[in-house]
């Protein structure tokens, strides 16, 4: 590489910001604190725990979502593929699991639980919303260990899910899984 291809590298970076993961999780747990009822609990809890409960309906809802309706609409039983699946079909929406509950959660917009119709419903899957909380992992928790992890982690902050996306994998996922039980085999 000559010195004039350095310079040309160089002046092509001039005004590009470069954020390190680091900083970028930082942002986004400062984003998510907002939902805390206290900052300083939420903070101990993710050190502690790795899991902080944080109030639904304000800056954020959650679409919660039960494990053997992603699964069909993913056509995969391991986490790998699912979360590979989820962050495909939710355009890398930051969504996460609960392992204990066998549970999936999509970050969506707060507003998102005022329009959810309760007759368009699958057994479990729920619009969490106003009076509702939620135990949101710590943002460093990306691999499938423990209790609780990012399937896809939020990218930055307020960059939530589009509910219209999580309804279409909500649609294929009931589709898939009807015709499994009618013995279709759900594809």
């Amino acid at each position: 590489m000559t010195s004039t291809d350095e310079r040309h590298d160089v002046e092509e970076l001039e005004g590009v910001v470069l954020v390190t993961r680091r900083e970028r999780e930082l942002a986004v747990s400062h984003w998510l604190l907002a939902a805390a009822l206290d900052h300083d609990v939420a903070r101990e809890e993710w050190r502690t725990l790795g899991v902080a409960l944080l109030a639904c309906g304000g800056i954020f809802a959650a679409i919660r979502m039960p494990g053997e309706l992603v699964r069909a609409a993913a056509g995969a039983q391991g986490e790998e593929g699912v979360d590979a699946f989820l962050r495909r079909a939710l355009e890398a929406g930051p969504s996460f699991r609960d392992r204990h509950s066998d549970a999936y959660y999509a970050l969506v917009p707060g507003s998102t639980a005022w329009s959810w119709s309760p007759s368009e419903t699958f057994r479990g899957l729920q619009c969490l919303g106003r009076d509702c909380y939620l135990g949101v992992p710590a943002v460093d928790r990306t691999e499938p260990e423990g209790r609780e992890y990012w399937c896809a982690p939020m990218a930055s902050p307020g960059e939530l899910c589009d509910p219209r996306l999580v309804w279409a994998m909500v649609q294929l996922g009931q589709m898939r899984h009807r015709a499994a039980e009618a013995g279709g085999g759900g594809r």
